[in-house]
């Protein structure tokens, strides 16, 4: 019976819950690098209406895209709760900038739905799938369909 309860405990993944509007939505813990409060990014011209710019991380030019934006829902309005979390996907880093971070999660895959067929073709692209738990229907994206027009910008 350990063994059972070893192998269950090994395919435990732990997610960053953050909000976006009324909505919650999630990503691999292992991809973000930091969780920054929101500061004021340079835009830079040219870039797709999602990116907000870019900021100065310690002497590191990081572009910051709007999630909201990003995931075709309304223009994020910076607060004092705005944050940033900073992922590194392959070799880029990147901030996302949204509402809120909400909890950290400890899941395991069985609790991941997928995403129904009645979503638009965009959305089951950046959506990995939904999880339901505590009354609570969670988004997790997957960042990695976030990034592929990030290369123009580093061109």
């Amino acid at each position: 019976m350990n063994e059972t309860h070893a192998q269950s405990t090994s395919e435990r993944r732990e997610l960053i819950a953050f909000c976006i509007g009324e909505q919650e939505y999630c990503v691999d813990i292992m991809a973000v690098r930091e969780i920054r409060g929101w500061s004021p990014a340079t835009p830079l011209p040219q870039t797709p209406d999602y990116m907000r710019g870019v900021i100065n991380l310690r002497g590191a030019v990081l572009p910051i895209m709007d999630l909201a934006a990003r995931l075709g829902l309304p223009t994020s309005e910076t607060t004092v709760r705005s944050v940033i979390i900073v992922i590194k996907v392959d070799e880029r880093m990147v901030g996302l900038l949204v509402d809120a971070v909400s909890d950290i999660l400890s899941i395991t895959e069985d609790l991941i739905q997928a995403t129904p067929d009645v979503a638009c073709d965009r959305v089951r692209s950046f959506i990995r799938g939904l999880i339901t738990m505590e009354g609570r229907m969670i988004s997790e994206i997957a960042i990695e369909r976030l990034l592929p027009e990030l290369e123009a910008l580093a061109a």
